[in-house]
């Protein structure tokens, strides 16, 4: 079964770039089928860090092909960006190793410009966007008015269009939101520079992944943000503009129903969200501050898009039964487990409890009202070792096994793999 999926099962941030560098050892193809650069994949690789919003993490790993689905909306100028950094760093980016869905959406700067603006509308209500123009990009599209990487290899006719569709947006910036417009002549010449760059990587990439498939290549779909961002399943309003889950690779990549081997859930051994939004499990002061970092190393809790530090809490186990069902998890990649190291006591959260006292072990009506219930939590004892350097499941400390096979119990779902650190070394096998 050639086809594996890999999503976050918590409100993103879970550590998927590190997780799909390693899983893209074994794959020929790695793909994004949801988001835009509101997403920040993280991969340390020999001491050398890549932090990419749009590129597929796999393509770290020379022999892969990384693919742009339909499914996204793409900011050329920050693809453009991330494209240049890693050719400057080695990899080879270029037409034979990327290709872009003609059908996956455009974002301009008139989307920045409106998402901030309604942003700021919202006053003490705001839902805490990335800023990136993710959300108008998305209403572009469901209104049938938005641009496509198509309309890029039309290079005679961008310009006309661009201008067209920023006109439109900066009436409403004007008129609705009282905010300044956007230079719509500057615009149009970088999209026609754009359309130049980024032509020889447009194509029908839902007719290359199925041939793929059907050949019995090995192609690993790149979740982007996580479970409860969803904007079906997640805690509504608080949530992207894209279906994050493992059953969006299909619309979100223009490829029938094939076999799927793995669904793999990537899930930190602690909770973190950045932005507004219910957060059962949250806390502040000391242990807050333990479990996020000081921002001084690229594993601390703070955005790789936003920079903002993330909110943390200890892990939810009803969060995370819910995200096997919607998901159909195979199994779990449980990351950070070395940022725990030190705790006397680690607090799981196996089930909610209301004001009338009654106990859910899954949300009883999803998770749109997570801020009417109270965490019930089992404690686990801590250990004090350093676990940086452990490479064998027999090396690491009793506690510490006890708590990844807590995880598998409360979860209903095995862990495969621990990460112990940045490193793509730092993983530790979990047997059966």
């Amino acid at each position: 079964m050639p086809l594996n999926i890999l999503v976050g099962t918590q409100w993103g941030d879970e550590g998927k770039g590190r997780i799909v560098d390693l899983l893209s050892a074994r794959s020929d193809y790695v793909v994004r089928y949801n988001g835009g650069d509101n997403a920040g994949h993280t991969v340390t690789v020999d001491r050398q860090t890549f932090k990419l919003h749009l590129i597929p993490s796999g393509i770290i790993h020379p022999h892969t092909l990384g693919i742009l689905g339909n499914g996204l909306v793409i900011n050329p100028k920050s693809l453009l960006t991330e494209m240049d950094m890693l050719t400057n760093a080695g990899i080879a980016v270029n037409p034979q190793r990327l290709k872009i869905s003609y059908a996956a959406h455009l974002i301009t700067p008139g989307h920045i410009a409106l998402d901030k603006a309604k942003e700021a509308a919202r006053g003490k209500g705001q839902i805490g966007t990335t800023g990136r123009g993710i959300g108008p990009a998305y209403t572009d599209k469901a209104a049938r008015s938005g641009l496509r990487m198509y309309d890029l290899l039309s290079a005679d006719q961008v310009g006309a269009k661009v201008r067209a569709h920023l006109e439109l947006i900066n009436h409403q910036l004007v008129t609705q939101y009282t905010a300044e417009p956007v230079d719509i002549a500057a615009v149009v010449a970088d999209f026609e520079v754009y359309a130049q760059k980024l032509a020889p990587y447009i194509i029908d990439t839902g007719a290359l992944l199925d041939e793929a498939l059907n050949q019995g290549k090995v192609v690993l779909a790149e979740g982007a943000q996580g479970i409860l961002l969803d904007i079906d399943h997640g805690s509504y309003p608080f949530v992207t503009s894209s279906n994050v889950t493992a059953t969006g690779v299909f619309t979100g990549l223009g490829i029938g129903i094939h076999a799927v081997g793995k669904v793999t859930g990537a899930t930190k051994c602690f909770q973190s969200r950045v932005g507004a939004g219910p957060f059962p499990t949250e806390l502040d002061g000391e242990m807050a501050l333990f479990l996020r970092g000081t921002g001084s190393n690229p594993w601390d809790e703070f955005g790789t898009t936003t920079g903002r530090p993330r909110r943390v809490g200890w892990l939810d186990g009803v969060l995370l039964r819910y995200a096997r069902r919607i998901n159909g998890l195979t199994d779990l990649v449980l990351t950070k487990l070395d940022v725990l190291s030190g705790l006397r006591e680690i607090q799981v959260c196996v089930a909610y409890r209301d004001a009338g006292g009654n106990e859910y072990a899954v949300p009883p009506m999803g998770v749109c009202d997570l801020e009417t219930f109270q965490p019930v939590y089992e404690s686990l004892p801590g250990w004090q070792a350093d676990l940086t350097k452990v490479r064998q499941w027999k090396d690491l400390p009793e506690a510490a096994q006890n708590y990844v096979r807590f995880v598998e119990k409360i979860g209903g779902v095995p862990v495969s793999l621990v990460s112990v650190g940045p490193e793509r070394s730092q993983v530790v096998e979990v047997p059966a």
